[in-house]
């Protein structure tokens, strides 16, 4: 995403409006459902908020910048105060990546209406701007759906296992970052994590885009 900026500093632009929406949208759906479920530290906190400066994690948005992945600042919740503590967590897990593949359906949902109506008058802002936020909606999902800690795949693994075999994935959680690390790691071109997560995105890309619109990924 970085290079962008010096090949095209309006999309660049529009890219990092597309970031913060994506990360704002994520982590404040984390805070709401676990506020729903019963717990007040996301309140608290903060968190209950669509103000980004409240969400947004500066490593995560380097990783985001830089090799087109990342995250938000981590939503706390108190499983205490859950009635189901791993199944609620779980739920609290899935919020984030399913609000970002709605928004992006939203943004779907709004170019194809564009076409379909053909309103030239918003064609110029709607195609520059629409594209990006939904990439980037779709690659943050898909991304933390990845399940290893501290990502929200993991918890939700460990929602739907059995109560033993939950306790023996939880122990895996010690080594979350050294198994993010190894998918970062440079493979030839590209990374390990670029081709376990590319395909996924590329194919809810060509779902959500109109082929004259095309992909930003």
């Amino acid at each position: 995403m970085i290079t962008q900026l010096a090949a095209n500093p309006l999309l660049f632009i529009l890219s990092l409006v597309g970031l913060l929406v994506a990360v704002t949208i994520h982590e404040f759906s984390h805070a709401y459902v676990a506020d729903r479920l019963g717990d007040p530290t996301p309140r608290l906190q903060g968190r209950l908020t669509l103000n980004p400066r409240s969400h947004l994690d500066l490593m995560g948005v380097l990783f985001l910048l830089l090799f087109g992945f990342g995250w938000g600042k981590p939503v706390q919740f108190d499983p205490f105060n859950l009635k189901h503590p791993r199944q609620d967590a779980a739920l609290i897990s899935l919020a984030g990546p399913v609000s970002n593949f709605i928004l992006a359906l939203i943004c779907s949902i709004f170019i194809r209406t564009i076409i379909f109506l053909h309103l030239s008058f918003l064609q110029t802002i709607g195609f520059l701007l629409l594209p990006p936020v939904l990439s980037l909606n779709v690659i943050l999902g898909v991304f933390n759906l990845l399940p290893i800690h501290p990502l929200d795949g993991f918890k939700i693994v460990g929602g739907l296992l059995p109560r033993e075999r939950a306790r023996e994935w939880y122990e895996l959680e010690r080594y979350g970052l050294l198994f993010l690390l190894i998918l970062i790691l440079p493979l030839g071109q590209s990374s390990m994590l670029d081709a376990v997560i590319r395909p996924a995105v590329n194919f809810i890309l060509q779902l959500l885009l109109p082929v004259n619109i095309g992909g930003v990924v």
